[in-house]
């Protein structure tokens, strides 16, 4: 029997990590991650799941190198292991978007099909944001937002957008942001505040998208 060559070896390796990939529920997991590092409880309330199922999936990310773990207190706080998390899940993003019929249905039906104004890219707000054009508002949940947000960003959570409209100007464009592309919430947002006249987009994707991107961010 021939011996496993450390080639071999390495890919066995390798496949730890596509393994703990291989899950709704954890790519899932680390989108809310990705946000900042959260504990257990945290993370089964914002993927849905119990937390005996949350910490299963969680231990098989550690196990394949993509999240890693520190204790506060009696609490066990996770986050990604580095910014290559990031890049990772967005190369998978972009093979599915481009090779998967399926994927490319779900997201003219679901998505595409709720706005037909073209999105804000990344370097656009960059500029809109430095020339004093638009206003940007992040409508994630509140410690999303104090866990790293961008750069002169407004926190205006989705549920908390109809009370806060007196505050947004109408001479300038208006840029909403969530946790990433195919998140709800700056969709509803930029929705709600066309409807009511303001002049708004979204931004192609969210914050983590950003971060990896080395933009100016806030803590």
């Amino acid at each position: 029997m021939a011996a496993v060559t450390p080639k071999k070896k390495l890919f066995e390796n390798f496949a730890l990590v596509a393994k703990a990939l291989a899950s709704a529920n954890r790519l899932e997991l680390l989108e809310a991650l990705a946000q900042g590092e959260r504990g257990v409880d945290g993370l089964a309330q914002a993927s849905g799941m119990s937390v005996a199922n949350t910490s299963h999936h969680l231990q098989i990310l550690r196990g394949g190198g993509l999240v890693q773990s520190r204790k506060e207190g009696t609490q066990v706080i996770y986050s990604l292991t580095d910014e290559k998390v990031l890049t990772l899940l967005t190369g998978i993003r972009n093979v599915a978007e481009q090779h998967l019929a399926e994927v490319d249905r779900i997201v003219r039906e679901n998505f595409d099909s709720r706005d037909n104004l073209t999105p804000v890219r990344r370097d656009e707000l960059l500029g809109l944001v430095r020339s004093g054009e638009a206003m940007v508002i992040d409508v994630r949940p509140p410690a999303e937002y104090d866990a790293g947000h961008i750069e002169g960003a407004v926190n205006i959570p989705l549920e908390s957008l109809p009370e806060r409209l007196s505050k947004l100007p109408h001479d300038q464009e208006i840029v909403a942001y969530c946790r990433g592309p195919y998140c709800m919430l700056a969709f509803d947002a930029v929705k709600q505040l066309r409807q009511l006249g303001y002049r708004a987009r979204r931004l192609e994707d969210g914050f983590p998208e950003w971060k990896v991107d080395h933009l100016p961010v806030d803590r």
